[in-house]
């Protein structure tokens, strides 16, 4: 067997991780810190909806099932996911989970927020995402399809990665894009794009490598910004702005 401690290893544990997803107050937590933020302990606690004194409970067994990392900054102790698998994890329960009544005027709320925009495992879904999705398609940015949910066709479910339509980046896109300031790697015509199937507009919104980075750039560009609402972005004035000139040609002096 020799001494590659890998060669004594038994089958996944499943079971032992999926105890720290099994509470609600937990996937509270992590579904806040889904966006890549880190946030300190008296938020979560506002999220999972427990007192700050419980709230480190739940945080020790994240932390101890490696689900959550914590960093110290000055007097405050700030969590985020241990990575993006994780973040594959949540995404995958989601599009399993059965969705939650809304009872509470906070609940509405927020859910009202997140549908009007919110960032999806790093990129801009909600209305905002489908919005800048559909301008993208409209300018010519961007090809392949019409950015329409097709419930008949199976590789376009609802809340999970589109496999039915082929989208591309167009050399007129790669070059605005650009001009927006995005990293050339990202930009590559080659590589076809990655979308999701937003679960309440029901249609259409860039993810992938593109996705983020374009949201990464409207948050350094201040076209959104974060909302109060974990997850939730909002349309500032000088992204209104922005985003009605998407397909315009730029000015020349």
């Amino acid at each position: 067997m020799g001494n590659d401690p890998r060669a004594e290893a038994g089958d996944p544990d499943i079971a032992h991780l999926a105890s720290a997803f099994a509470d609600a107050r937990r996937a509270r937590v992590l579904m806040a810190l889904a966006d890549g933020r880190a946030l300190p302990a008296g938020r979560l606690a506002e999220e999972a909806g427990v007192a700050a004194s419980t709230i480190s409970n739940h945080l020790a067994i994240l932390l101890e099932h490696q689900l959550v990392t914590v960093e110290q900054q000055g007097r405050h102790r700030y969590y985020r996911l241990a990575g993006t698998e994780v973040e594959g994890v949540l995404e995958a329960l989601a599009r399993l989970a059965p969705r939650t009544p809304i009872t509470s005027l906070r609940e509405h709320t927020k859910a009202a927020a997140l549908r009007n925009a919110r960032t999806c495992y790093r990129h801009l879904a909600g209305q905002l995402g489908v919005r800048l999705f559909r301008q993208l398609l409209h300018a010519d940015w961007i090809t392949g399809g019409d950015a329409r949910h097709d419930p008949t066709i199976a590789g376009d479910r609802l809340s999970a990665p589109g496999k039915s339509t082929r989208y591309r980046l167009t050399s007129r896109g790669a070059t605005a894009l650009s001009r927006w300031g995005l990293p050339a790697g990202v930009l590559s015509q080659e590589r076809s794009l990655r979308y999701c199937v937003d679960w309440t507009e029901q249609a259409h919104h860039l993810a992938g490598p593109l996705g983020t980075a374009i949201t990464n750039r409207l948050f350094e560009l201040g076209w959104i910004s974060r909302g109060t609402v974990p997850r939730s972005v909002r349309l500032t004035p000088a992204g209104e702005s922005g985003f009605a000139a998407i397909g315009t040609p730029p000015t020349t002096s």
